[in-house]
């Protein structure tokens, strides 16, 4: 297994939620398109539409950012955690 494998293996969390955020974006603007077949392009709700599509998936995106940075954070955090372990069990040892 390559390196680049074991690193997507490891963000398996953000590989979902960017995958679940990717799905509601197609959601969304399948949502949209078909309000706008239905009441025409360039009126009052094909412009509402595209207002609440774009808030949806801004939305969308800050919760997908929130969740990658938590995630980075966290294992952070788990990573010095346990090289401090590690480098207090050497101190024992000597």
């Amino acid at each position: 297994m390559s390196q680049e494998d074991k690193r997507k293996e490891k963000n398996i969390l953000k590989n979902t939620t960017n995958e679940a955020n990717d799905l509601f974006h197609k959601t969304v603007d399948t949502a949209n398109k078909t309000v706008k077949s239905v009441s025409g392009e360039g009126g009052l709700v094909g412009k509402a539409s595209d207002t609440a599509s774009n808030v949806l998936k801004n939305s969308s995106d800050l919760g997908n950012n929130v969740v990658g940075k938590s995630v980075d954070t966290s294992g952070k955090f788990v990573k010095g955690a346990k090289d401090k372990v590690f480098r207090n069990k050497n101190k024992k040892s000597k």
